[in-house]
């Protein structure tokens, strides 16, 4: 059953020594990840489960103890996904910037497990795969990962499409109200065209989340650098 879920952007420009000069323009949403992890910490789950975008090749579960970096960034920092040995793949960067965010919040409230799915995840695999996850032990809770399009301005990684505020517009009210429903009707390939990476991430949650009744509170939303940024806290 799940319990809990916390929603948080994946930039690495989240960690302040990549971010470095620019740092201070998301410290609020720093501030918004840490209290949306304070109330998943306060839901007392057995287990938390992970989810985030990943590349080809960055599938799949990857167990306690897996390892990231932020090299490819220009940062020599390793991160830890919960605690248990060294697992055989790196973690993709959204899961490693997952890993940031509960080691600086201390997270030590239930074992913890990453799943990195595809951004091309079609809406009904998304929905099988959270039904799966809230099989997995009695209160589940989930920190899902991913950012909204990447095309709100000319300077934006996807460029300008005028079709992207109202994707995140939705998108950020869905994640504020937990409707689950409105989740589900975002349009997966439209999410493709605008590089919303937080779209099957999202409707993994919505498919944990049908049945479960959970309230839902938008902590942040904005878009600097032109890519949609969101918190959202579910219990």
């Amino acid at each position: 059953m799940l319990v809990a879920a916390a929603v948080c952007p994946c930039p690495p420009l989240l960690v302040p020594d990549v971010a470095a000069g620019a740092a201070g323009e998301l410290d609020g949403a720093r501030t918004a990840c840490a209290d949306a992890l304070g109330l998943l910490a306060a839901s007392r789950p057995d287990r938390l489960f992970v989810v985030g975008p990943a590349d080809e090749g960055a599938h799949g579960t990857f167990p306690a103890g897996s390892t990231g970096s932020f090299a490819g960034f220009g940062v020599d920092l390793s991160v830890q996904l919960g605690a248990g040995p060294a697992g055989e793949r790196p973690l993709p960067a959204s899961l490693a910037l997952a890993a940031w965010l509960l080691q600086r919040a201390d997270w030590a409230d239930a074992p913890v497990e990453g799943l990195g799915v595809s951004r091309s995840l079609e809406t009904d695999r998304c929905v099988s795969t959270g039904r799966e996850l809230v099989t997995k032990t009695e209160r589940v809770a989930l920190l899902v990962m991913g950012d909204g399009s990447a095309c709100r301005t000319l300077k934006a990684p996807g460029y300008l499409d005028e079709r992207a505020a109202a994707f995140d517009a939705e998108a950020a009210r869905a994640l504020g109200a937990a409707d689950v429903d409105a989740l589900l009707g975002l349009d997966e390939h439209l999410a493709d065209e605008l590089k919303a990476a937080g779209r099957a991430p999202w409707q993994v949650l919505a498919g944990a989340a049908q049945g479960a009744d959970l309230d839902g509170r938008l902590l942040y939303e904005d878009a600097p650098y032109g890519v949609g940024y969101f918190v959202a806290a579910w219990s």
